[in-house]
């Protein structure tokens, strides 16, 4: 995914891109229904993936990420170069990213699990954490 920074004062301000790494974590008690397919687990995590690919993954995979503050005209306007873009109502920092990903999976977990924590990491040593007790 590649994003720019407006109105930053440093080079973020430019497009650039990222590799970004998304870790889930999920709490919830184990299934103890020693018949149900499911039996051991929280959540599948297939399920959980499904949920992430279609929320972050389908939306932002190799798209352009920009605030709808800056003026995103010319940039949207370019053939083939924009065609996948995301246009936010915030400043698209990995902070920002991590809250607005936790609202859209938070939405469709199942209710006996619950979102616990996000980790976006940027590059190798550049992250953000959420966590749902810092939010609540």
């Amino acid at each position: 995914m590649a994003h720019a920074l407006w109105n930053y004062d440093g080079l973020c301000r430019n497009i650039h891109g990222h590799s970004y790494i998304l870790a889930v974590t999920v709490i919830g008690a184990p299934e103890m229904d020693a018949n149900n397919p499911k039996y051991g687990m929280v959540m599948d995590f297939g399920v959980l993936k499904a949920i992430v690919k279609e929320e972050v993954v389908d939306r932002l995979d190799h798209a352009i990420v920009v605030s709808m503050n800056a003026p995103t005209e010319q940039l949207l306007s370019l053939p083939q170069m924009s065609e996948r873009h995301e246009v936010v109502d915030y400043q698209p920092t990995c902070e920002n990213m991590l809250i607005d990903f936790a609202a859209r999976i938070k939405k469709r977990m199942p209710d006996n699990v619950q979102l616990f924590s996000l980790k976006l990491n940027e590059t190798a040593t550049s992250f953000a954490e959420w966590y749902a007790s810092d939010n609540d």
